[in-house]
């Protein structure tokens, strides 16, 4: 195996700005390309404009840094955090190549570059340089994995006859997950929807050359086949299992484990079970990610993620018009007054992935659990590990809804709190990565 290069989706938009530093190329156009301009799709082609003049068009239009040493690019108001609480817009810098496409009528920008470049910015957009090495290394092998898996699975899924399903619809029941249905024309995102990456918006750092540079090629495997490794800030205390977050496909190295060294005895460990869970999630179990210390925080919490405080263990507090109107604008359904919420299925980790609205003019079951965050939530909820609670009930209607929850994002693979605190604690990076992915062993395929 060679290394590859990557397809990085970067924005979407029926007007993109950007500037060339340093001369670009386009195959068979007679002039190089320099400073700034505009891309607009109009009449089925993709339009390059210098002040408002036209001076390209194409059905796809690839611009390729003619020495790739010096030459970058900027693309303008990129948004980052696309849905969360912490969305914003910045200019953003990239070394590699250029790319628009058109996507049902929007242009789309994308960034090749080779894997390994393309890590040290993950690593520097997602970790910070305080980090432990051993962390970053950690972080560098499971960014690699998954990045390669995703390319491995992108050309699975466009040399594939079937259509790629991602959500159950029936009368009372919307299932749907989202991983692969957004990138069948690039092989990953640049926002947390896979990994954070901002180009070299943000300098590389010493640390994140260096931890690449250490696992250069390394991934992890299970049976001679490259891992899909996953992670997110925190567990909460266990992990989830893949096929309770994404497609029902069981991947052993992604199943539940308990974020700690020692057997944590006081509970039912048995999350699926409703009087296990609720226990769990309301009291504050030992846990590597159940931490409050700012110096291992800031390793892995970048600016603006240090917003949020309460990871671990957090609540929300909704009136019943707020709650009445977030779920009718989000769903698009009509519910009526909410009368309940009800957990029908949790996963191993306490996150509910299936759960019933009850309103006053219908019910209706929802899941997985991204679908239930973005459902109950003006942006997302941290996670979907949560209890309800129901207070100043008139007329069977609950007039506020409490929900207490349990840990920061979809909680399958590397905790990376849980990550923070154990290379803080002297652990290797080969025994971070064993502890979050069992049964998988690293491997160097280049």
């Amino acid at each position: 195996m060679k290394e590859e290069s990557v397809r990085v989706g970067i924005m979407k938009g029926d007007e993109i700005s950007f500037e060339l530093h340093g001369e670009f190329e386009i195959y068979g156009a007679p002039k190089v390309f320099r400073g700034n301009y505009i891309a607009k799709w109009n009449s089925n082609q993709i339009e390059i404009l210098d002040k408002n003049i036209l001076i390209y068009n194409g059905i796809e239009v690839e611009l390729i840094p003619a020495t790739a040493a010096d030459s970058f690019f900027v693309l303008k108001n990129v948004t980052i955090g696309i849905d969360f609480h912490w969305e914003q817009k910045e200019d953003q810098r990239f070394k590699g190549s250029l790319k628009f496409i058109a996507e049902n009528n929007t242009l789309v920008a994308i960034n090749t570059l080779p894997v390994e470049q393309y890590l040290i910015s993950v690593i520097s957009s997602e970790m910070s340089a305080t980090s432990s090495l051993e962390l970053l290394k950690a972080h560098s092998v499971i960014s690699r994995s998954w990045l390669i898996a995703q390319i491995n699975k992108s050309r699975e899924v466009g040399s594939s006859s079937e259509t790629y399903q991602s959500d159950f619809k029936s009368e009372d029941e919307i299932v749907k997950w989202y991983d692969r249905e957004d990138h069948l024309l690039f092989d990953v995102c640049a926002d947390d929807h896979c990994q954070r990456y901002q180009g070299i918006t943000k300098a590389s750092t010493r640390e994140a050359e260096e931890s690449v540079l250490q696992t250069k090629g390394m991934v992890l495997t299970y049976e001679d086949k490259i891992c899909d490794t996953r992670f997110s800030k925190s567990c909460g205390g266990i992990s989830e299992a893949f096929e309770n977050v994404w497609e029902p496909v069981i991947h052993p190295y992604l199943s539940k484990v308990v974020d700690h060294d020692t057997e944590v005895k006081e509970y039912d460990l048995n999350l699926t079970s409703e009087p296990a869970a609720e226990k769990w999630i309301r009291s504050d179990p030992p846990a590597f990610c159940n931490t409050s210390d700012k110096r291992i925080l800031s390793q892995v919490l970048l600016d603006y993620d240090q917003k949020t405080t309460d990871f671990y263990r957090w609540n929300i507090r909704y009136a019943q018009d707020e709650i009445k109107i977030l779920i009718e604008k989000k769903s698009g359904i009509k519910f009526g007054h909410i009368v309940d919420l009800i957990p029908v299925e949790r996963g191993v980790s306490g996150r509910i992935t299936k759960l019933q609205i009850v309103g006053t003019e219908r019910s209706l079951t929802i899941g997985k659990e991204l679908e239930i965050r973005k459902t109950l939530s003006p942006s997302h909820l941290y996670s979907s590990a949560f209890v309800v609670d129901k207070e100043n009930i008139v007329k069977g209607i609950p007039q506020q809804f409490t929900l207490t929850g349990a840990g920061w994002g979809h909680g399958v693979g590397l905790c990376q709190i849980g990550a923070a605190v154990m290379g803080d604690k002297g652990y290797s990076y080969e025994d971070i990565l064993l502890h979050y992915f069992k049964g998988a062993r690293i491997s160097k395929q280049y």
